[in-house]
């Protein structure tokens, strides 16, 4: 099924300016959502609001909004005068400058969007696009829609452009508020724990590879109960966190996950069938019993 787009706009820096279309680059959240019922006759039960000083319900049409300046005290805005506060929608991204794009940290990263060219814009788009890939950098600049005003990023991916919304600076909070011990790092725990690392790296990341679980369990659980099924509870694991060594668990991932890599190729198995879980413990200290059991085989 084709995309559809959402909107059109004109992105646009100096006197350049690309016409293009926008598409929602995510899909609506698949998380499942349940209603509240009354447990009693299982129809749905439905919110109502009420005055807290009156205590008595109110409609939609005798509520305000209203901004709370000091402990319940507020000041109250009608529509009109909020209207009047909102950004007028410009249907054009301005860029404002280019920066690197390994210069945005990815936690500022908000809703992404696809951009491709509309009616005229393919031969502008098609050099925006190379010019940024070739300069690896990214294009920062506003968009305002809906009333707001975004701080947007676009940047160069290997088919096209994806416009990002960035949160504002005060929107995110700097990691110097969480309190981090520092510790020392020997170094037999760091080359344990980079061995780990290249254990397990790829060279690309395959979103596809990982799967919604609990989604995919609640839904197995809705169908039976559907069905007119008992769903049959799983106990919950006993005891909390254990505390290990720090190098006896990394041996042990590192063990781990050498036993589970060798036996990938049957041929490769049956050629050396103990010799690849060994070879990686080598460095270890669990690796000289290895080596004197394998003598006295040799004797």
């Amino acid at each position: 099924m084709a995309a559809r787009s959402i909107a059109s706009l004109t992105v646009s820096f100096g006197l350049v300016a690309i016409p293009v279309k926008l598409y929602s680059a995510t899909e609506a959240s698949h998380t499942i959502s349940f209603n509240l019922l009354h447990k009693g006759c299982g129809s749905r039960v439905k919110q109502q609001y009420f005055c807290a000083r009156e205590n008595i319900p109110i409609s939609r049409e005798d509520m305000v909004k209203g901004y709370e300046f000091a402990k319940d005290q507020y000041v109250m805005f009608t529509p009109e005068e909020l209207k009047a506060m909102e950004e007028a929608g410009t249907h054009s991204a301005d860029i404002v400058e280019f920066v690197p794009i390994s210069a945005i940290d990815p936690v500022y990263f908000d809703k992404a969007y696809y951009i491709a060219p509309d009616k005229g814009g393919a031969k502008p788009y098609a050099l925006f696009a190379k010019a940024l890939r070739v300069s690896k950098r990214c294009a920062i600049g506003h968009w305002a829609t809906r009333g707001k005003q975004y701080i947007v990023m676009i940047r160069p991916v290997e088919d096209g452009l994806v416009m990002q919304q960035l949160l504002y600076a005060n929107e995110v909070r700097p990691i110097s508020d969480i309190d981090i011990p520092t510790m020392d790092v020997k170094d037999a725990e760091l080359k344990l724990a980079q061995q780990l690392i290249d254990q397990q790296s790829s060279s690309t990341f395959d979103p596809g590879a990982y799967k919604d679980e609990v989604t995919a369990r609640i839904e197995a659980a809705v169908q039976k109960k559907v069905e007119g099924e008992q769903i049959t509870l799983a106990e919950a694991p006993e005891g909390g966190a254990q505390i290990i060594d720090l190098m006896e668990a990394l041996r042990a991932s590192l063990e781990k996950k050498g036993a589970a890599k060798a036996p990938a190729s049957k041929a490769a198995t049956e050629a050396k069938p103990a010799r690849k879980p060994a070879k990686q413990a080598a460095p270890m200290e669990e690796a000289e019993p290895a080596k004197r059991k394998g003598a006295r085989r040799a004797k």
